[in-house]
């Protein structure tokens, strides 16, 4: 029965998070104990629900613009590019 011990365990540590988070309203140890989850138990249900929490999390505490910043840098890192060579050019002005 290790994978139900295995699901409990992960229900256990999810039910804490969400409490942290809604019932507390601690974002820290619900940030902290989501993010343990998804290192402890990778496929389960309850990482997935908790990468959901994680990116609630990120979304309430970033700032619009500074969260959109990061997203495009890690984009054009993946890309192998740096930086923002085009930065406020139309697509247009950037092929001429």
């Amino acid at each position: 029965m290790k994978n139900g011990t295995v699901l409990s365990e992960a229900g256990s540590q999810y039910a804490k998070a969400y409490a942290a988070h809604y019932t507390a309203r601690d974002l820290a140890v619900a940030l902290q104990t989501y993010m343990k989850i998804v290192a402890s138990y990778p496929g389960t249900r309850e990482a997935s629900n908790s990468r959901a929490q994680i990116q609630n999390i990120v979304n309430t505490v970033v700032p619009k613009q500074e969260l959109m910043d990061a997203q495009v840098e890690l984009a054009l890192a993946h890309l192998g590019h740096e930086g923002l060579p085009d930065a406020g050019r139309t697509p247009a002005e950037s092929m001429a």
